[in-house]
């Protein structure tokens, strides 16, 4: 690999996309397409109203989600993955498989110093 430690942007990536609930979202977004805030609320159990607005407007303000807001009443609010923030699907699903691997590795070694 020939990124320089002091030249890594792995800290800046990674500040965009940690937290609990932001690959999910993003996730849903990618999967589903547009949906309202009360749809993605639905899709993930546990978080609170506060938290899904908090991480909305974190990935908003990054240009990772478009948030549009239709002027009606009651309004209509609906969230849709940017073309920028589609970038990260493959960065999404390379994590993911990791995940899964490294899942499988730890299980096999607790199995292995369990004998």
């Amino acid at each position: 690999m020939n990124i320089e430690p002091e030249a890594c942007r792995v800290e800046d990536a990674l500040g965009i996309l940690v937290g609990k609930w932001k690959p999910i979202i993003l996730l849903h977004l990618l999967k589903e397409g547009t949906q309202r805030f009360s749809e993605l609320k639905r899709s993930l159990p546990g978080i609170t109203q506060k938290m899904l607005t908090k991480q909305l407007r974190e990935l908003e303000e990054e240009d990772i989600i478009e948030r549009v807001v239709y002027p009606q009443v009651p309004p209509k609010v609906e969230y849709s993955i940017t073309e920028y923030g589609r970038s990260l699907e493959p960065i999404l699903h390379a994590m993911h498989e990791w995940g899964t691997k490294h899942t499988l590795h730890k299980r096999q070694k607790l199995r292995k110093d369990s004998m």
